[in-house]
């Protein structure tokens, strides 16, 4: 490999590049790596294959929305300076990455595109493709929350950001209350009929959500595998970005049943600002691997955010969630349920829970006497004060050698907060079972009824009965097989 191909901003300092400030639309051209320069960016060789892959699968157009061109940049930059992930990275200790590094990657140049479904928008609401967006200060809007970085951001955010085609926005204006559900279903990559059988086909969907202030919607992520395709061998990287405004509320559905030989990634990140609210309901149950990364922060006082996951695995299967939640302004509220159930020996499930409570914040005051004079002092901020947050991580572990690890994390500074946090991991307990035998149910019924009822109370979070209808459904397939 001579060289390796990626957007301008990454080498902005050695070569000119330029665009006008003014255009919502611009040009891109791909550059080459110099040899000599290898050594300023990350050594692992499949990183530096793996980005020039993905450059070479963005669709050749003649321009590229400004949002999308600076989300490549930045991610450009990110991704060649990041390593693969392996378990000696503490976000990584418990998940297995070695079947995806394994595979031949290859994006595909043409994905399917995602299917929303939905009715009676109003007509100042926008929800579909950006390249299609002909609004010159929606653009502009865009523009101000992309690219957006954080912290924590790892490898499959910057692959997200490079190799996404397109980006799904959808735009709720001030005061504006949908009615209907916005549904956004995932057709997983669809491979050409012959293929080796160690390539993964990877596709990289992306939403940017974003509710002006008093806007209320909404919105289901649906990631399931098609009909006949219940075996397929991909890789699903998918990204989902919200900026809540003011006093504005986003419920969220995330639906997660892919192919048991598929690997799905996906990052949320959501931005809260004052008197605002965000509400996910997930159910991940499918892929070989499901991980999932949340980041939530709250950017103002009285912000809600209330989060429920059930993670299923019934094979050879990792479900991951890490979720970091960061509470920064005063009485902030949190509720975050977590559970798994783990039935084969050879599965696993993962829980990395962070709770961030800050306390002060140190201003420098800068004080105008006269014309002639100033005085600067510092003065200390009191921030997240009264938050009152909550943590629940519970387990179920049905067979003898069943895996689950869960690290709840609570950093908290302020002194006059309300936090708490809880974790369980067990089989069901021999008291409810002889309940059941004491009332002439057998043992085997009572088990099912038992775990249907520990995963059921995350479903009946849903807000759409159909979608918690399918889901029950679904879960009842998958731990009593004999009862389709």
């Amino acid at each position: 490999m001579n060289g390796v191909g990626f957007s301008a901003a990454a080498w902005s300092s050695l070569i000119p590049f330029s665009s006008s400030s003014s255009s919502s639309w611009v040009s891109q051209k791909k550059l080459v790596r110099p040899k000599a320069l290898n050594r300023a960016f990350t050594s692992d060789p499949y990183v530096l294959e793996l980005a020039e892959t993905l450059e070479e699968s963005i669709p050749s157009t003649p321009s590229t929305p400004l949002p999308l061109h600076n989300l490549r940049n930045a991610s450009s930059q990110s991704l060649l300076s990041t390593p693969w992930p392996s378990r000696r990275d503490e976000p990584f200790r418990f998940t297995d990455l070695s079947f995806i590094r394994q595979s031949r990657i290859l994006p595909l140049s043409h994905p399917s595109p995602v299917k929303i479904l939905t009715s009676h928008l109003p007509p100042t609401v926008y929800v579909g493709p950006l390249s299609a967006l002909s609004s010159s200060s929606l653009l502009h809007t865009v523009s101000q929350y992309l690219p957006h970085t954080f912290p924590d951001a790892d490898l499959f955010w910057s692959i997200n950001g490079i190799a996404a085609p397109d980006l799904t926005l959808v735009y709720v204006p001030e005061n504006c209350h949908l009615q209907d559900p916005i549904h956004f279903h995932y057709t997983p990559p669809q491979p050409p009929t012959t293929h080796p059988s160690d390539t993964m086909y990877l596709s990289n969907p992306r939403v940017l959500v974003v509710l002006e202030k008093g806007a209320r919607a909404h919105i289901t992520e649906d990631f399931s595998s098609e009909q006949g395709n219940d075996n397929g061998r991909y890789w699903s990287n998918a990204a989902f970005e919200a900026v809540i405004g003011e006093g504005a509320k986003l419920s969220h559905s995330y639906v997660q049943t892919q192919s048991f030989h598929a690997a799905h990634t996906k990052w949320t990140s959501v931005r809260q600002d004052s008197f605002s609210a965000y509400e996910l309901t997930e159910v991940s149950a499918g892929g070989k691997l499901g991980r999932h990364n949340l980041r939530i922060q709250q950017l103002g006082p009285d912000t809600v955010t209330e989060l429920s996951s059930l993670h299923l695995s019934v094979g050879e299967q990792t479900q991951d969630l890490h979720s970091t939640l960061v509470l920064d302004h005063p009485r902030g509220y949190s509720r975050q349920l977590h559970k798994c159930i783990v039935a084969h020996s050879q599965g696993q499930a993962v829980f990395d829970g962070n709770i961030k409570v800050n306390r002060y914040v140190y201003a420098l005051v800068l004080q105008y006497v006269n014309e002639m004079h100033s005085v600067q002092s510092i003065e200390r901020l009191r921030y997240a004060q009264q938050t009152d947050a909550g943590q629940l991580t519970r387990s179920l572990l049905l067979e003898p050698r069943a895996t689950v690890n869960v690290k709840p994390n609570l950093q908290i500074v302020a002194d006059d907060v309300k936090c708490s946090h809880g974790a369980a991991i067990s089989d069901l307990e021999e008291s409810q079972l002889l309940y059941f035998q004491a009332r002439g149910i057998d043992q085997n019924t009572a088990r099912r009824v038992l775990i249907f009822a520990f995963g059921g109370e995350v479903i009946d979070k849903f807000p759409s009965s159909s979608i918690r209808d399918r889901v029950r459904s679904h879960i009842k397939n998958l731990l009593d097989p004999s009862s389709n």
